[in-house]
């Protein structure tokens, strides 16, 4: 069995012949929402600086070896920035789904200093970071739709 590929692609889901990166970053939000509900925050905290450094070595090694620069199939990246952003918003459901949503938004469109770090980085580190930003602006951006609702009288 190949451990690096079973980790880079997030136990096979960065494998989904469409949207392997939004497949990914769904599996690690039920994760994420598991480790949540059964755990403290500190926990999911952990586990995301554990993988995220982790990761960029065992990014190295699979772009390496497949010879590539960020693979679609690779989505341990998007675990680690889906995780950052499910960290910032309090527990529950709707608000899960919304630092998904937001997540994806950011990564997907790559505003900004995300995009650069895309595409002027190409080790693991790279790979990785350009997520861990999108995951920190998608829980900002959750949080002020958050916040937003709250002062309509919606949340």
């Amino acid at each position: 069995m190949n451990y690096n590929k079973l980790f880079v692609t997030l136990f096979y889901s960065g494998l989904a012949k469409k949207a392997p990166g939004t497949v990914g970053s769904f599996v690690a939000l039920v994760l994420g929402y598991a480790i949540l509900f059964y755990f403290p925050l500190e926990t999911l905290v952990s586990a995301t600086l554990t993988i995220g450094i982790i990761g960029i070595f065992e990014i190295n090694k699979y772009q390496k070896r497949t010879d590539t620069h960020d693979p679609k199939e690779v989505v341990i990246d998007e675990l680690v920035g889906m995780w950052i952003a499910l960290s910032m918003v309090p527990f529950g459901i709707f608000e899960a789904l919304l630092a998904f949503a937001m997540f994806r938004v950011f990564d997907i469109t790559k505003p900004s200093v995300i995009g650069r770090i895309d595409e002027k980085m190409k080790s693991g580190l790279g790979v990785m970071l350009d997520d861990v930003l999108a995951g920190i602006f998608g829980g900002i951006a959750s949080l002020i739709i958050l916040k937003l609702l709250a002062l309509i009288g919606l949340y």
